[in-house]
C-alpha cells in the first residue's frame, strides 16, 4: 500500500472526519474541504463515511479519485454545501469564517492570515471567535485530539 506524505500529524484527517460523522451524521451531505491540499480528508469522508466531499483548492493536486475544484474558495459559494471545512486552510481561513456566518462550518486555523497583526494561536482563535460574536453567530471551540499546536477548532451552526 502506498504511503502519503503530509506535514503535521496525519491522524488529523481521521480525527476530523470522525468528528463530522459523530456531530452531524446524515444531517450533512455535501462538504467543501477548503484548501484541502491532496484531499486526504475528503477521501476519508467519502470512503469511510459516504459523504459527498470535494476539495476546493487552487493548487489542484489531489489524490487520484478525489473530486476537486481547482479554484479559490469564495464564501458566496457556500450555499451549495451543507458543511464547510477549513483544516489548516491558510489564506482561505477568512473565506471559511465568512461562510460560517450562513453555513455549518469547522475552521481549524494554523497560520495567521486573519490580520496584519502578529497573532499567536490563542489570539488568532480569539479573533475569529470575536468575528462570529460581532456577527451574531453562535460558535463552539473544540480541541481536537491530534498532535500539534494547531488543534483548536471553531464550529458554527447558524
Amino acid at each position: 500500500m502506498a504511503r502519503h506524505r503530509f506535514h503535521g500529524d496525519p491522524r488529523r484527517f481521521d480525527v476530523l472526519a470522525a468528528f463530522v460523522n459523530d456531530r452531524w451524521g446524515t444531517g450533512v451531505h455535501y462538504i467543501a474541504d477548503v484548501a484541502g491540499g491532496q484531499g486526504m480528508l475528503s477521501r476519508i469522508l467519502r470512503k469511510k463515511y459516504n459523504y459527498d466531499s470535494e476539495v476546493v483548492d487552487p493548487r489542484g493536486y489531489v489524490l487520484k479519485g478525489v473530486p476537486n475544484r481547482a479554484e479559490e474558495f469564495a464564501a458566496g459559494t457556500a450555499d451549495y454545501y451543507d458543511l464547510i471545512i477549513g483544516l489548516h486552510a491558510d489564506e482561505a481561513s477568512r473565506a471559511v469564517a465568512e461562510a460560517g456566518l450562513t453555513r455549518k462550518s469547522v475552521l481549524v486555523p494554523c497560520c495567521n492570515f486573519w490580520s496584519r497583526e502578529k497573532l499567536g494561536q490563542d489570539e488568532l482563535v480569539a479573533a475569529i471567535e470575536g468575528y462570529y460574536s460581532d456577527n451574531g453567530v453562535a460558535y463552539e471551540r473544540v480541541i481536537f485530539p491530534f498532535k500539534g499546536p494547531n488543534n483548536i477548532g471553531i464550529i458554527t451552526e447558524p
